[in-house]
């Protein structure tokens, strides 16, 4: 039996066709039914004749979200809000039945927890299902871009027997009698394989943060997007690199979402102009000081970040802006130091109207300064040695950067929490479902 999807009905007028989906809405007239159909983000209304005693008898268990089988013959209905089309029911099959629902799906004031907390429910809206057709298409365009701009993929393990970044905000587990850790980055792998002579490599991969906080902005586990350069010349080759793989990103979410993002979220997205505006920290904190907003000599914060968008939209209309040359304070030991001024390093974040969502630098590459480095941020700096054996061999110049792919969804469809664009999300709270 073939099954055709309600989007494609206007091509079988006439015709009987069987239709299977989720009960959106039932209403139980004296001798007709109105059900209608939901299958993706398409609807079906579905009339039921009262005078057929077989259709009266199938309806008494239908309740909203029961999945069903029907089969009738497709019509035009100038009363159907549906496309103009309606289907007369000859014969109805309730697949499975639904319990009472703790929501109905078409309400809009769900608190977002609840959502949560029945996110199998919630995942079934057309907006959200249009999340993750968005993120499907984000992932394979990037992929895209990678690959045509030369780019090797890599899959690092996620099972670390070290910290991949700091000591702080990690997960221990056993292993085997051992303590080992879940990787909070690609970063070391992504060097080993530049250090291997991979020119330019990538990953789209999980990446796990034990960090306490219950921001709309921190999850414990998240994708992450990440890239390595060899042979740059500065921060800035890197910079170059990811402003136009946004643009191309944006521009292409933008010709084949753009009305959609629009009619469902509200958010009218732009293709950003390239360059990007870049401000240095000592330019970003002169800024701030206009605002009267006193900052952190050594870092951002989050109340920072907006303003400082704020300032670039005002001045540049522009909603992205690369803050770059961090202090060392602030910034890990494999980050490049300048050499104009060693207090400061080849570093920069990316914020998109208020939110960082990259962090990126050259990075130092000749091994005795590496090395010099990691003793002087670090504790324990025998803990990395592994990691700058990479570099005893010979390693080119490179840098790369991580790209926070919920923040990114965040800033491109307008939410004010990555809780709403994570497939299923994880906080220090939250571990179920």
């Amino acid at each position: 039996m073939i099954m055709y999807s309600p989007s494609f009905l206007k091509e079988y007028l006439g015709q009987t066709v069987t239709l299977r989906g989720w009960v959106h809405s039932f209403r139980d007239h004296k001798n007709v039914g109105f059900l209608i159909l939901r299958r993706d983000d398409s609807f079906t209304q579905c009339v039921m004749d009262y005078s057929e005693p077989l259709l009266k008898k199938a309806t008494r268990s239908l309740s909203r979200e029961s999945t069903v089988e029907v089969t009738g013959t497709v019509t035009q209905c100038e009363f159907s809000k549906y496309d103009g089309i309606e289907v007369i029911v000859k014969n109805i099959k309730i697949l499975s039945t639904s319990a009472s629902l703790p929501f109905l799906l078409s309400h809009r004031n769900i608190p977002l927890e609840t959502r949560l907390d029945y996110r199998v429910l919630d995942l079934r809206r057309p907006e959200s299902r249009l999340i993750f057709e968005i993120q499907t298409f984000v992932e394979h365009k990037m992929r895209e871009f990678f690959i045509e701009n030369g780019f090797i993929e890599i899959h690092s393990p996620k099972l670390l027997g070290f910290p991949s970044e700091s000591g702080s905000e990690l997960f221990r587990l056993d292993y085997f009698g051992r303590t080992a850790y879940l990787a909070q980055s690609p970063q070391f792998y992504k060097q080993m394989a530049i250090c291997s002579g991979f020119d330019k490599v990538f990953e789209i991969g999980p990446v796990f943060r034990a960090n306490p906080s219950y921001t709309s902005r921190h999850d414990t586990e998240f994708t992450s997007i990440d890239c390595e350069i060899a042979w740059i010349n500065s921060h800035h080759d890197i910079m170059n690199f990811e402003e136009n793989l946004l643009s191309y990103l944006i521009e292409a979410v933008l010709d084949r979402f753009g009305e959609k993002i629009f009619r469902t979220f509200g958010r009218e997205l732009k293709a950003p102009k390239l360059p990007f505006p870049r401000l240095t920290f000592q330019e970003v904190l002169q800024v701030l000081q206009k605002t009267d907003h006193q900052a952190q000599p050594t870092d951002l914060s989050q109340s920072d970040e907006i303003n400082v968008c704020q300032f670039i939209k005002s001045r540049f209309d522009h909603e992205f802006v690369f803050v770059t040359d961090y202090p060392w304070k602030s910034r890990p030991f494999y980050h490049m130091k300048s050499e104009h001024n060693p207090a400061l390093t080849k570093s920069f974040d990316l914020l998109w109207n208020g939110l960082e969502i990259t962090t990126g630098a050259q990075r130092e590459h000749r091994y005795n300064i590496l090395g010099c480095q990691a003793k002087e941020k670090l504790r324990h700096p025998q803990n990395v040695q592994f990691f700058l054996d990479f570099f005893k061999y010979g390693a080119p110049p490179h840098g790369g950067f991580g790209l926070g792919l919920t923040r990114f969804l965040m800033c491109l469809l307008g939410f004010k929490n990555v809780r709403e664009v994570t497939f299923v999300y994880r906080g220090p709270t939250r571990l179920v479902p």
